[in-house]
């Protein structure tokens, strides 16, 4: 792939396709043009078409799906970006597959069959038309951990193929030893979560370890959000990439099956094993932990999956880049352009608009390609509109699996998830402060424009793994994630705040996500200002931006680059 990049570089820069060496100097050491060029009214317009209802959601594989990527295919090409696909095009397919599930679940103990009833004590899904598990061991295994960094191995020797594994949710919470009310912050970045606490690395390793079904246990206080949000989510169809297996693609990346049970199920389960769970929560929080099986308790699962394929698209335009050394490596720009689509069954409005979520990103995204024209940086910037965001980060899944351009040679990823349409703020929050040292860049960024940086209040919900930045990072690509802060300009203590409790409250994820009177976008300009002061650092400097001691995705990083060297 690396080839096939530097080829049509080198072939555009014979013919011409840049600027003379003496403009490019110029344009490289200011970057005034650029920043001017950013306009409110044209990102304005941007969401006023991608909002539309004639645009019915966004939704993958629907009209609003095609609709989407013929007018960001549309908008780069005018713009004056090349085709971002090797292959000539500026559209990377992204082959989906929905799967519905309906289960059974029961546990069979010394003290008989502990029937559970869907939703209300348990979900379970299978990317596979059939899962039957009947009579499967029960592994406690903590927290699920393995994490070399700080030393934590919570399935040690133990061999738990074929069987049904039980999991606790986040981070194992250590005390300081100093003062056992506190958390350790050396273990697993005390209150902010780490990679290891997020659901979706416990059925990774579930996978890894040859488990036959994961069981997490949910526990509305540690999780953050209550029973409902897992009912509500895990209860419905899902999607996942699409592949060309007989098991119907996704289905070979997880466990058979995975699912959810509430803390009381555990509770009962446990008594009925002659087990106390508090007292395996307890040993969870040691070094030493070792798996215990829950002896005489049995898991059955029946589960029966409705399969669709369905087809949509990444959109994807370059910035060339012009330095001789390091043309071939890349700054990736991401925003999903997806939102919920149209749901026919609801009274009223039934279009889910996305204004904020993230109309707003993507139009941010085709104003920095704009942009991108009136500089000429060193690296190529890679403009990357992802789809099914909303549907687990596939559309950013499927390009850190199918890179366009080798990851070894992306050097940084930006994304963008929602805009502040509120005006002006004094801060800005960095989400995954302390990771990588993309911390120092925004800082400085944020700093030329009087503004001060602000880490995440609520690090422990685990926001920096949570958009399509997470697909980047997860292949050891530093990614920064940013938002607004929350104290604007000229606005009382604790307004932002409000402002941001009421989107979710009222907006967030409903059709109420429209334009509203009144917006203010002179804040989000100042963002996408910071976006491209952060882009055109990364672009010029000299060294790479790098994961710091203790990230759990340094290591990835280092794997990479040798393999690639």
């Amino acid at each position: 792939m690396t080839r096939d990049f530097l080829f049509p570089i080198l072939l555009g820069c014979a013919l011409g396709a840049c600027a003379s060496s003496g403009t490019r100097r110029e344009l490289r050491k200011d970057l005034a043009p650029a920043l001017a060029s950013l306009s409110a009214d044209d990102l304005m317009a941007h969401v006023r078409v991608l909002a539309s209802d004639e645009f019915e959601g966004r939704g993958p594989g629907t009209e609003g799906d095609e609709k989407t990527v013929e007018y960001l295919v549309s908008q780069f090409r005018s713009i004056g970006l090349e085709p971002g696909n090797p292959d000539g095009s500026f559209v990377q397919r992204v082959p989906l597959m929905g799967f519905e599930t309906s289960s059974r679940v029961s546990f069979t103990t010394p003290s008989g069959t502990l029937e559970l009833e869907r939703l209300k004590d348990y979900v379970a899904i299978s990317r596979l038309e059939h899962a039957e598990l009947a009579g499967l061991e029960l592994v406690f295994v903590g927290y699920g951990t393995v994490a070399p960094e700080y030393g934590w191995d919570d399935y040690k020797d133990v061999d738990v193929r074929g069987k049904a594994i039980v999991m606790l949710v986040n981070d194992p919470p250590v005390p300081d030893s100093r003062d056992p009310a506190q958390l350790d912050a050396t273990m697993f970045r005390g209150k902010a979560m780490t990679y290891y606490g997020r659901w979706t690395y416990k059925y990774e390793i579930a996978k890894a370890k040859g488990a036959a079904a994961a069981i997490l246990v949910h526990e509305t206080g540690p999780a953050g959000y209550p029973w409902e949000v897992i009912s509500g989510s895990w209860g419905r169809e899902g999607f996942d990439i699409a592949g060309p297996s007989s098991r119907g693609g996704a289905a070979d990346a997880h466990v058979p099956v995975e699912s959810w049970i509430q803390r009381e199920v555990a509770l009962k389960l446990c008594a009925e094993s002659g087990l106390d769970f508090e007292q395996l929560r307890q040993q969870a929080l040691a070094r030493d932990f070792r798996p215990v099986a829950v002896t005489g308790a049995r898991a059955n699962f029946d589960c029966r999956a409705k399969i669709r394929n369905i087809e949509s698209s990444n959109v994807v335009a370059l910035r060339r880049g012009s330095h001789p050394d390091n043309k071939d490596e890349l700054v990736v720009l991401t925003a999903h352009w997806d939102h919920l689509g149209k749901d026919p069954s609801r009274e009223g409005d039934q279009i889910f608009n996305g204004a904020l979520d993230n109309a707003s990103g993507t139009s941010a995204l085709l104003e920095l390609a704009q942009a991108s024209m009136l500089v000429d940086p060193a690296r190529s910037i890679l403009f990357l509109a992802v789809t099914a965001e909303e549907k687990g980060l596939l559309g950013s899944k499927y390009y850190a699996a199918h890179p366009l351009y080798p990851l070894a040679r992306t050097v940084a990823n930006i994304n963008m998830d929602g805009l502040n349409p509120y005006g002006r703020t004094l801060d800005v929050v960095n989400i995954g402060q302390g990771f990588s040292t993309l911390d120092e860049i925004v800082a400085r960024a944020a700093a030329a424009q009087g503004r001060r940086i602000e880490p995440d209040a609520e690090p422990e919900k685990g926001f920096y793994f949570r958009s399509d930045h997470f697909s980047f990072v997860k292949q050891g690509v530093p990614a920064l994630y940013a938002e607004s802060g929350v104290e604007y300009r000229g606005r009382p203590e604790g307004w932002g705040r409000a402002q941001r409790e009421r989107y979710t409250a009222e907006d967030y994820h409903k059709p109420s996500d429209e334009i509203r009177a009144g917006w203010d976008l002179s804040g989000a300009m100042e963002d996408v200002a910071l976006y491209l002061r952060v882009a055109w650092e990364v672009s010029e400097a000299d060294a790479w931006p790098e994961w710091k001691p203790g990230s759990e995705f340094k290591s990835v990083r280092e794997a990479m680059l040798r393999a690639a060297r």
